[in-house]
């Protein structure tokens, strides 16, 4: 595991979530480890973060949140070229929503309850390009 932490603390992470004790767990652990990571309350936040952040490696968002959920931001995205990696975190099993994030070319989706060590082992065996 360590040299898993290792390496996520080579990335720059974005967290898109308006569940705020969600957001407080995500950030204390992600604290607690020296990882390098912005957040985002929901899409329109998200994408002003990445327009002033190119070095982000990878998005980690929920669907449904105020503003712009995150499919929209994601459509967002790939209209501007984006194709960095992203993971939805969503609690969402209705294929709709899955199918649609695959149409998106979104990476992966985990479900939630957040599991911290799935997504540690997700996102340090991703190709990030």
């Amino acid at each position: 595991m360590h040299h898993k932490i290792e390496k996520l603390k080579k990335l720059k992470l974005l967290f898109v979530e308006d569940e705020v004790d969600l957001v407080e767990i995500i950030t204390d652990t992600l604290r607690k480890l020296d990882v390098n990571f912005l957040s985002a309350k929901n899409g329109q936040e998200a994408l002003d973060i990445i327009e002033e952040n190119s070095d982000i490696d990878i998005i980690i968002t929920d669907i449904n949140m105020p503003i712009m959920n995150g499919l929209t931001m994601i459509q967002e995205l790939r209209k501007k070229g984006y194709n960095k990696p992203i993971i939805i975190m969503s609690a969402h099993t209705e294929s709709d929503y899955i199918n649609k994030a695959k149409e998106l070319g979104v990476d992966h989706y985990l479900l939630k309850p957040f599991d911290f060590i799935k997504f540690i082992d997700l996102i340090t065996e991703m190709e990030i390009k």
